[in-house]
């Protein structure tokens, strides 16, 4: 019984150590390596932050689909709880994205939110979609009804993610700016090198937070069951709010 969290925790520690050399690096790019934008100047940097922060929580959500995915093949619990999970720590990164975006938003155009971009209003559907998955899967009872609707939300809302991203794409956006290369040949060096080594940071981060809440709820699982064996009054009841995990 005890394996298990020990499973869920092994490599928990050197990727944890990584997250954090990972940010020290990135934040050091970001303040004394990257240059200053012409336009903006050092409110730009916070795009090393936001543009990250987004695309980890997106990608996180078509992960957490893909979790769901295998929960319905295969009907173990699970995975059922790695999708969860995944939605989660995806959802906390979507907030940081709308408050940094809100920022730079404030700072770059004088509004906290311009609502005929479709790039912000897109990533603000996404997000809102997702903070509907926690009350419809508490207004679920039993447990088994509870993974399957779920991961049937999961799957819906995660195959939403990349046609919402591609219709963004193809709008003619005159207002947010476009990240990867345009016809102008995109960002320069030096600060494409930033970017990825801050997106990389904040994907090494989504993993740690990921494994670091599965061995959570894993040790959480392993001392109920073992209240449960003792017999001990008042503590047999499983909660509805998180899956599991076994």
């Amino acid at each position: 019984m005890y394996g298990n969290s020990q499973m869920y925790g092994k490599g928990l520690r050197p990727l944890s150590i990584a997250t954090v050399l990972a940010f020290a690096v990135s934040l050091s790019l970001i303040f004394f390596y990257a240059p200053l934008e012409t336009d903006q100047g050092f409110i730009q940097k916070i795009f090393y932050l936001h543009v990250p922060l987004a695309i980890t929580a997106l990608v996180g959500f078509v992960v957490g689909a893909i979790f769901a995915v295998a929960h319905l093949r295969t009907d173990n619990r699970k995975w059922d709880a790695y999708s969860y999970v995944a939605i989660h720590i995806s959802v906390i990164f979507a907030v940081g994205g709308l408050i940094t975006g809100s920022i730079w938003a404030k700072a770059s155009w004088g509004h906290w939110w311009v609502w005929n971009e479709p790039t912000l209003v897109s990533f603000l559907i996404v997000f809102l979609l997702y903070c509907t998955y926690y009350p419809f899967r508490y207004a679920i009872e039993d447990r088994d009804r509870q993974a399957r609707y779920a991961s049937v939300f999961a799957v819906t809302a995660g195959a939403f993610v990349p046609l919402n991203f591609m219709a963004v794409r193809m709008a003619q956006s005159l207002v947010h700016p476009r990240v990867f290369a345009t016809a102008e040949g995109g960002m320069p060096g030096s600060m494409l090198l930033t970017f990825l080594v801050s997106l990389t940071a904040f994907a090494l981060l989504w993993t740690t937070l990921l494994k670091f809440e599965l061995v959570a709820k894993s040790a959480a699982g392993q001392v109920r069951r073992l209240r449960l064996a003792l017999d001990a009054p008042g503590t047999a009841s499983s909660s509805r709010i998180a899956p599991e995990v076994h």
